[in-house]
């Protein structure tokens, strides 16, 4: 009788694509199967030492072990505000206009949580990042999609993206309450200018939407390309707020560490539904933080060396192997069409196949959206040595294909 209960809220959520991929990938692993992982962009290295040593000497003092502040400790949300005033030469309010989060994950989902009414609707591009429009749902909302489009440099085509939002705000009912861009964006790696978020600010303050920007992979750029932030517009703190992480930039993804900063009645928001659901995290990780933004950034300068290095060395070795695919600009991810020999069989089929028959594992397009449905994500967490082997593994996959 108990089956008649039901759950609305989850029953919202689809499957998790990534889930069939993972059980096959488990599944070899035991079976002893060498498995070369593209599949999540869960970096591989280690934090620098300057930030675990500051762990792990914050860790020894007796105060560090309490509960300690929701929203994060003021050292660290001053940190946050240096961060933006040395990168972007953006000046924001610790106290008012920053919010350290367990990640930029968990900060987009509560601060969604928060600002979201039964029935409200965001506009999310397609392919996106699961978590930008699953949010939504869990909160009660709807999502709108639109269809990202970019040229083979990955760059974005603001007039498409313009022409369509536009018809979106038009068209949809209710009308949209927020906007969720993520440049350089997951999982296409596509790109913009300031000019984009100059055009995205004006046209929020005439249609009255909220901006939500993500830009996780914002140090993570190749080839002469700097990342934007929407606060380099003048106003744009009056409609925005923008989203990072230290876990790629800084190798910190198992710390969780990330934040929210921008409009003040947002992060005002953010800050009181943090303060009923938890009770920030453990001091000496936010100690640790304050020194990873503050200090020595050598520390991202190298590890997006390593991150274009990779690109290279598997752009040149997948076309070796028979497989070209477009050359990202930022990110630490390859968004690749599927190979000719494969073009029929979709991603999700596509990903199982070089997985079992090739052992190597991506991330199926299709689970970033339908428009995703003719690419893979290949994350660049493999050494040079394992992707060399893994195009060779491939190269034998699509000859046998042909």
């Amino acid at each position: 009788m108990f089956d008649e209960i039901r759950f609305n809220t989850i029953e919202r959520l689809p499957n998790y694509v990534f889930a069939e991929v993972n059980a096959i990938k488990m599944a070899a692993r035991r079976n002893g199967d060498d498995i070369i992982d593209f599949s999540m962009g869960n970096p591989e290295g280690r934090t620098p030492q300057h930030i675990v040593d500051k762990l792990c000497d914050s860790a020894q003092k007796d105060k560090t072990h309490g509960y300690s502040a929701s929203a994060g400790i003021y050292k660290l949300r001053l940190a946050i505000c240096n961060w933006y005033k040395r990168k972007y030469g953006v000046n924001l309010d610790p106290d008012t206009e920053a919010v350290a989060t367990m990640g930029s994950k968990e900060g987009f989902v509560h601060l969604v949580q928060a600002i979201t009414n039964h029935g409200d609707v965001a506009v999310v591009p397609d392919p996106a990042y699961p978590i930008h429009t699953q949010a939504f749902l869990l909160a009660g909302g709807n999502v709108a999609k639109m269809p990202l489009v970019y040229n083979e440099n990955f760059e974005l085509d603001e007039n498409r993206f313009f022409q369509d939002l536009v018809n979106t705000m038009k068209y949809c009912s209710p009308k949209p309450k927020f906007v969720v861009v993520n440049f350089p964006h997951n999982p296409t790696t596509v790109t913009v200018q300031k000019s984009f978020y100059e055009r995205l600010v004006a046209l929020s303050k005439k249609e009255r939407f909220y901006i939500i920007s993500d830009i996780a992979y914002a140090d993570l750029t190749f080839d002469g390309y700097k990342t934007p932030s929407i606060f380099e517009v003048d106003g744009a703190k009056d409609v925005a707020v923008e989203c990072y992480t230290l876990s790629k930039s800084y190798n910190m993804a198992g710390w969780r560490v990330g934040f929210v900063c921008g409009n003040k009645r947002l992060c005002s928001a953010l800050k009181k539904i943090k303060s009923w659901l938890d009770y920030g995290m453990f001091t000496p990780i936010q100690v640790a933080a304050t020194i990873a933004l503050d200090g020595d950034q050598g520390c991202v300068d190298m590890q997006t060396k390593i991150y274009e290095k990779r690109r290279d060395v598997l752009l040149d070795a997948m076309s070796q192997a028979g497989w070209d695919m477009g050359k990202p600009q930022a990110s630490m991810f390859v968004w690749a069409r599927l190979p000719k020999e494969a073009a029929h069989m979709g991603s999700l089929e596509f990903s199982k196949q070089l997985l079992t028959k090739a052992c190597v594992a991506v991330s199926p397009g299709i689970g970033f959206g339908e428009t995703g449905n003719d690419y893979v994500r290949i994350a660049l967490i493999e050494n040079e040595n394992r992707i060399r082997q893994a195009s060779r593994n491939i190269k034998k996959f699509l000859k046998e294909m042909q």
